[in-house]
């Protein structure tokens, strides 16, 4: 059996690694968890995944300052469009936890969406080669990727980024405009999400090793600094292919793993 504080930092790595790149940070948690020796708790896992969201705040730092000045029409309709994106998935959120959602306990629905995920997103870039794509968000758009930050949260294995940057993509998006807008959105959603988990779980005397939290927060953020930063360069020369390729052959790993109960 592992020290403590050395499964929090293999725990924070993967947060961090997984939460921005399209392959599911959920997924990934709930396998690691599983073969670290049982599963973390919900606020753990959100605070570690604040950690990892607010560590990219400064690689946004400029689009960011750009949507502050609300004297530009260009700067008022883009955070309009991240407000209603992020107001559409905080309702259908409220909808799916008062219908119960919980994260599934086996391999099985989270090999599945790996695996469906990882072929839509090699039919998508498939259908586009070649293609002209458009850098500006339709509003079509930020309906999608309130669909698809639902979707993600519905089926984890799904991937919050994976979703929306694909959803987007399928409606014309280019890739890179696509995964940023797609993090624009995530980030207020995600923290916001993180917040009322961090309250509830406080609220109800729920109690945690601090010292282990805070060392899975610092090393989840410092790891997610460095993967967004990688990933917002590979998506400008870069297709998604070879992520798409990397959760079917996840996915079918975790299906043998589940017909064979190991």
């Amino acid at each position: 059996m592992l020290p403590a504080w050395l499964i929090v930092v293999i725990l924070g790595f993967i947060e961090g690694l997984t939460e921005f790149i399209p392959v599911s940070s959920t997924g990934h948690l709930l396998i690691a968890e599983h073969w670290l020796g049982g599963q973390k708790s919900d606020l753990f896992n959100v605070v570690i995944q604040v950690g990892a969201v607010m560590a990219v705040l400064p690689l946004f730092r400029e689009r960011i300052a750009m949507m502050l000045r609300f004297n530009e029409a260009p700067s008022r309709l883009l955070t309009l469009k991240v407000f209603v994106a992020f107001l559409i998935t905080c309702a259908g959120g409220l909808v799916l936890k008062k219908l119960g959602l919980k994260l599934p306990e086996t391999y099985l629905p989270v090999a599945l969406a790996l695996i469906i995920g990882g072929i839509v997103f090699i039919v998508v870039e498939g259908a586009l080669k070649g293609r002209k794509t458009a850098s500006d968000i339709s509003w079509a758009v930020v309906f999608i990727v309130a669909f698809g930050q639902l979707v993600a949260a519905a089926f984890p294995g799904a991937s919050r980024s994976g979703a929306t940057i694909i959803f987007a993509m399928a409606l014309g998006t280019g890739r890179v405009a696509a995964t940023e807008f797609s993090f624009l959105v995530g980030i207020p959603t995600m923290l916001a999400a993180g917040v009322l988990e961090i309250h509830s779980g406080l609220k109800d005397g729920h109690h945690e090793p601090w010292t282990l939290v805070a060392l899975g927060f610092v090393v989840a953020a410092v790891v997610s600094f460095m993967a967004v930063k990688w990933l917002l360069r590979y998506v400008q020369s870069h297709t998604f292919v070879n992520f798409g390729i990397y959760r079917i052959a996840l996915g079918l790993l975790l299906l043998a793993l589940f017909f064979f109960h190991l």
